[in-house]
């Protein structure tokens, strides 16, 4: 978790911020304190953001009435991004790594980008994606069977320095 600022120090009001909060350099959220409430005033910084829950998109720099979707928080997902999905489990124990998600957030079909680290994994060998899709293709699956959700896409997986990666991510025919 980080403040605003962090991320955009030169936009001066990032740094009055105090109730929302990074998780992570993709995730932007905002928390509703007040009991019953369903939506908050939000300040975007500069960018373009994308609701996690609704997928509607907002233009950065500037305040915005937003109203949380079925889970009670409020996310926005930096423009570009890709995140990593796995399927509910009861502990990490039982997480089905072979089955990992990748969700890309892009409003225009530009390069999207994310990082994932796999168990047994070194914390220095963080996986670096890159993923460049059809605007309408939302998901990428990896390792198991691919169910036509993305046909046009590429993903180019890369370690940290810069050297190719193992091929993780298989893409659906």
């Amino acid at each position: 978790m980080r403040p605003l600022f962090f991320e955009f120090p030169d936009d001066p009001t990032s740094w009055l911020i105090d109730d929302q909060y990074f998780f992570g350099e993709a995730l932007l959220v905002a928390p509703l304190f007040e009991t019953g409430s369903t939506g908050r005033r939000v300040y975007l910084p500069p960018g373009t953001w994308i609701d996690y829950q609704t997928g509607r998109v907002y233009e950065g720099g500037r305040w915005h009435e937003i109203e949380a979707g079925p889970v009670p928080i409020i996310v926005l997902v930096r423009d570009h991004t890709v995140l990593p999905h796995i399927a509910l489990a009861q502990s990490t124990m039982e997480m089905n790594w072979s089955r990992l998600e990748l969700q890309v957030f892009s409003t225009d079909g530009a390069p999207a980008r994310g990082w994932v680290a796999l168990p047994g994994e070194a914390p220095m060998n963080c996986r670096f994606f890159r993923a460049r899709m059809d605007p309408s293709c939302r998901k990428i699956r990896s390792r198991g069977a691919c169910s036509g959700i993305c046909n046009s896409a590429r993903l180019a997986g890369e370690h940290e320095k810069g050297r190719p990666a193992p091929p993780l991510f298989r893409l659906c025919p």
